[in-house]
């Protein structure tokens, strides 16, 4: 069984973090590049686990230093966003390098977290966004970074882990309209979320 909640005791202080960065750091990069799917020319979906949140806290730690207080802050800012044996979370972000480019299809992307989708084999299941923040501002700008929820059924996990079972990512915004196929690599790292 994944571990599905980091707490105070799995923290490791700054010097002990400083010590293993270098190595943590290259491990986490392997991690990750199996857990990456890009859709679409800007939008990329970082599906996240526990040992990213675990590497994403210490990070914040370490560059910030604020000390006990901030490791609750950031314990309760990243372990809603450890999967919890059921579902897929996935940081989405839209990383485009032009700021008035970026500016222009944010601004054109308002509502964008609710039309994002998981598609099992004939099953749809819609993104859950995370609601600490609202994403899309009353003007209609979407945040660049959105954090999604893909939970799943008894049944939709049964047809997750056959390996005939078809799965897409999509992102069904009028103005932002693509998909991607989830195979191979990336679909062996993410049903391990399912353990």
């Amino acid at each position: 069984m994944n571990s599905r909640k980091i707490e105070k005791k799995d923290v490791l202080d700054l010097n002990s973090f400083a010590a293993i960065r270098k190595t943590k750091r290259a491990e986490i990069t392997e991690i990750k590049k199996h857990r990456r799917v890009p859709v679409g020319p800007d939008a990329t979906f970082y599906f996240e686990s526990y040992d990213t949140m675990w590497w994403q806290i210490h990070e914040m730690l370490f560059i910030e230093k604020g000390g006990d207080e901030q490791v609750n802050d950031e314990l309760e800012a990243y372990n809603p966003l450890i999967p919890q044996g059921d579902e897929l979370v996935a940081t989405l972000m839209f990383e485009i390098d032009d700021p008035a480019r970026r500016k222009d299809l944010l601004m054109k992307l308002g509502g964008v977290e609710e039309m994002c989708f998981l598609e099992v084999g004939q099953d749809k299941i819609k993104a859950d966004a995370e609601t600490d923040v609202d994403r899309t501002s009353a003007q209609g700008k979407a945040s660049s970074v959105q954090f999604l929820h893909f939970k799943l059924s008894s049944r939709q996990l049964d047809l997750i882990k056959q390996a005939d079972t078809s799965i897409t990512l999509s992102i069904e915004h009028p103005e932002y309209g693509h998909s991607a196929k989830i195979q191979g690599k990336t679909r062996e790292a993410l049903l391990k979320d399912f353990v």
